[in-house]
């Protein structure tokens, strides 16, 4: 489990794609801590640490994976969020986030710190004003809410330190809706086909 509170930008060194798997080396100031078979937040997806050197890590990617994400059209040079699994006795200082992207969305703009994503209507249930949402795994709060975008405002040092900085209208991002939501949401579909079996 993650917090949405990024550790460290790191940089996509090479891409090697065999039987249907992408492997992806990342150079970045955290790979040398980091020990095989560990779960890391990559751009808000959690992949499985593979081999690791002091300066670099590798992960694997299965198709379905690239296609639900970003990372369908990742190339070396692109700048990746990474954040850690966060330990039992650690803060808790974003909100619950799984590393199980729903969707990806897109920068419609970016004017005075406001960004405004649209997003697949079909999701709208699970998204609340002032609630929080996972961009590229960054935690963050809904600050307005339309059935096709939302719009966040986002800090300069969140900027700052998260690949959010370099967002242009057009980029497209990984969402990852809140999971409280999302069991609420079953629970009442659930009971709503109850109720209409009886």
């Amino acid at each position: 489990m993650f917090t949405g509170i990024i550790e460290s930008l790191g940089e996509v060194v090479t891409l090697l794609s065999h039987d249907d798997i992408l492997e992806m080396t990342i150079k970045s100031p955290i790979s040398g801590e980091l020990e095989i078979d560990q779960s890391v937040n990559h751009d808000g997806v959690c992949l499985t640490v593979v081999h690791s050197t002091d300066t670099m890590h590798r992960v694997q990617l299965v198709e379905e994976t690239c296609r639900r994400t970003t990372f369908k059209s990742v190339k070396a040079g692109d700048l990746i969020n990474l954040e850690r699994a966060m330990p039992a006795n650690g803060r808790f200082e974003g909100h619950i986030v799984q590393g199980h992207v729903d969707c990806t969305g897109e920068l419609i703009s970016n004017e005075q710190a406001i960004f405004r994503f649209r997003y697949p209507p079909e999701y709208a249930l699970y998204l609340v004003e002032k609630g929080s949402i996972a961009v590229n795994g960054v935690s963050l709060t809904i600050a307005a809410l339309s059935d096709e975008t939302f719009d966040i405002a986002i800090i300069p040092h969140t900027l700052a330190y998260t690949n959010l900085q370099f967002l242009e209208p057009g980029s497209l991002v990984n969402l990852e809706f809140d999971i409280l939501g999302k069991y609420l949401m079953k629970h009442i579909r659930m009971g709503r086909e109850e109720m209409l079996r009886t």
